[in-house]
């Protein structure tokens, strides 16, 4: 048998001249929202024995790459407000009189930024799938990551933003026309929409309104976002009075809308990678997504106040209180920025509640001058638990047959007495049975096997169940 992957389904020869005894798998693949899932499971060659140690989960992420992971999208979505408020306003709300030169100086940084991140994506993508060091890059992994969903999402982004290049240069000049924003416009469309095929979204239950939702999410964040940063920037030192009073109540609408496009796409996020109350409350995604709600919620506070100062006149004729909120609301909404760049490489809500409930496998080997028992309790959580009990030899060399099995539960620190556990025999040296554990704590389980006419013994474990 040669190995080989069809589907879903991997086969993979191993040696056939390998010891008897317990043989532990571990295995780690990638999502399809690109991210390294992995665990574990063992197998016994002709008599089992003690488990190996409890071998990396698969998952786990060198912290350097997973830091600079988050520091790359970070960039990126910094790249994307430079890039897209810019563009937008000088080609819509900025004065003829006033120079493009230092407004497009952000446009080019947007660009590198943008660029430089998603480099950076396709670079730690190797060592962030395959668990190695920030160096840790060969060839293999680079063509694997290229020909992945997450390449093919990366390489079209730098595709569109080169294209891009050649129609904003009329932009930054003053001289673009109609046709050169609708070629931009079906552009920045493909662009944004490289973002969510790259992540969560495109492994959501349902994957099209995902993309098109967290879409529409950057859309409005690098709208609101860079329409600011032009404001506080430019628009509010330089224009006149009556410039700003036409410029203010536009960008108040644009604001609004764009405002409103956030909210709405964070809520429909929310409903589609949460779920349930449980997993907000309960899962690292939901904690982040909380704490960036409370922070959207002081923005959006910051922003009527900002409204109510263009709606009354006092914007314009006082630019430097408008300035002011204006930093307020950027200064949060970096913290956001930084909020979300985690949240886009935290397992969702929805997923990481499944793998709570699963729980965890407590496995242990107790030995006495009678017997030697393997004792395997899963999911060890609240519940009904599935036991597996094993006898050896003391020595563990081969299998033990037992006449007669007797085990008990008990929770003193909840004063449970002890519960004897049906059992049901498989073999001579192999029972099973299920185990009602309500109560979360320290479960005392105490095993008596009687091994021959006269010979009897008992061992006791504390299993802590979560």
């Amino acid at each position: 048998i040669r190995d080989r992957f069809e589907g879903s389904i991997a086969t993979i020869t191993v040696d056939q001249n390998v010891p008897r005894g317990t043989y532990l798998v571990s295995y780690r693949v990638i999502s399809a929202d690109s991210h390294p899932v992995g665990g574990g499971f063992t197998y016994s060659v002709g008599e089992r024995t003690t488990p190996p140690d409890e071998a990396d989960s698969g998952s786990d992420v060198n912290t350097v790459v997973a830091t600079a992971v988050v520091t790359a999208k970070f960039l990126g979505y910094a790249g994307l407000v430079l890039l897209v408020g810019p563009v937008l306003v000088l080609t819509l709300l900025w004065p003829r009189r006033l120079a493009r030169t230092v407004p497009a100086r952000l446009i080019w940084t947007g660009f590198g930024l943008i660029i430089a991140s998603t480099l950076a994506g396709l670079w730690l993508q190797v060592p962030y799938t395959a668990g190695g060091g920030l160096f840790e890059v060969d060839l293999d992994g680079l063509i694997a990551v290229l020909g992945s969903q997450f390449g093919a999402a990366q390489l079209t982004r730098i595709g569109v933003l080169l294209a891009a290049i050649l129609l904003i240069r009329p932009i930054v000049a003053g001289t673009d026309g109609r046709a050169d924003r609708l070629m931009l416009l079906a552009l920045a469309v493909v662009g944004f929409l490289t973002w969510p095929l790259a992540g969560h979204p495109a492994a959501s239950t349902i994957p099209p309104v995902s993309v098109a939702v967290d879409a529409v999410h950057l859309v409005s964040m690098a709208v609101w976002l860079g329409g600011l940063l032009m404001l506080v920037l430019f628009l509010l030192r330089w224009a006149t009075t009556e410039e700003l009073g036409a410029i203010l109540p536009i960008w108040s609408r644009w604001a609004t809308l764009a405002v409103s496009g956030l909210l709405l796409a964070g809520l429909v996020q929310g409903l589609l990678e949460i779920g349930s109350l449980n997993a907000l409350l309960s899962t690292t995604y939901g904690r982040l997504l909380l704490a960036k709600v409370g922070l959207v919620a002081l923005v959006l506070l910051v922003a009527a106040i900002s409204r109510h100062l263009v709606q009354t006149g006092i914007g314009a004729h006082r630019p430097s209180w408008l300035r002011r909120a204006v930093w307020v609301e950027l200064v949060i909404t970096a913290v956001v920025l930084g909020v979300t760049s985690t949240l886009v490489h935290t397992t969702p809500a929805r997923t990481a509640i499944i793998e709570q409930r699963m729980g965890s496998f407590f496995s242990t080997r107790l030995t006495n001058d009678l017997f030697s028992l393997q004792v395997e309790l899963y999911p060890a959580r609240r519940g009904n638990n599935s036991l597996h009990l094993y006898a050896f030899t003391p020595d563990s060399s081969r299998p033990l047959s037992v006449a007669e099995w007797k085990v008990t539960a008990a929770l003193p620190a909840h004063e449970v007495e002890p519960i004897e556990v049906p059992l049901l025999p498989l073999t001579d040296s192999h029972v099973t049975g299920e185990v009602s554990m309500p109560t979360a704590g320290d479960w005392e389980l105490r095993f008596t096997l009687r091994v021959s006419e006269i010979d009897q013994a008992t061992v006791n474990v504390t299993v802590p169940i979560k």
